[in-house]
Order: C-alpha cells, then structure tokens, then sequence
C-alpha cells in the first residue's frame, strides 16, 4: 500500500486515496478508492533483507521503506478511508525511504 501524511488519522498516516478511472492501478487492485493492492504477493525474508517482486512498469524510480502498523477503516466510508492508527515498527528506523525498486533482468 502507499502511504501519505493525514493529520486526520491517529499516527498521522493514511493509505493514499486514488480516483478510479484517473489514477493508474494494477489489475488485481481491490476496486476501492485506495492504493492498496497485494494478490500474489510473497516477500522472502533472508535476515535484514527483504524480497518483493511487483509487476510495475515504470516504477525503477520508486523508493519505499517497510512499516508494519495497525489500519482502522473509517466506517462512514468518509476521508481518510483507511488510517494508520499505531506503528510497530519501521525498518529504516525513520521513514528515509531507502529501499530502491531494482529492474529484474
């Protein structure tokens, strides 16, 4: 999921709100106004490392970190959709953004 800053939410963070039609998202997208999308998704932990392989075009200029956190959809199905309402852990330590999307060749 994408991630962006909303006051409104409990940590400060929501998963970003996209205009179906306007806005491009894969395939397997869940149909909701999110940039939330995962089917077939299997990261392979290896220690500190971990392996996700996305099916993106154009992403090379991506950057991302890994968060693990607790969601609250908001029920009325009003804005902010869906809050990050606690965070557990963050694997840059402070949000830096270091991991790269790498082509695979």
């Amino acid at each position: 999921m994408v991630l962006g800053k909303d006051a409104a939410c409990g940590a400060g963070l929501k998963v970003l709100d996209v205009s179906p039609g306007v806005d491009v998202l894969p395939a397997t997208a869940p149909m909701l106004p999110l940039a939330l999308d995962s089917p077939g998704m299997s990261p392979q932990l290896s220690g500190k490392t971990a392996r996700v392989t996305v099916p993106v075009k154009g992403g090379e200029q991506a950057s991302f970190d890994a968060v693990t956190a607790e969601l609250q959809v908001n029920g009325e199905g009003k804005a902010p959709l869906l809050c990050v309402t606690g965070v557990h852990d963050i694997a840059s330590g402070d949000l830096s953004m270091p991991g790269k999307v790498v082509p695979k060749k």
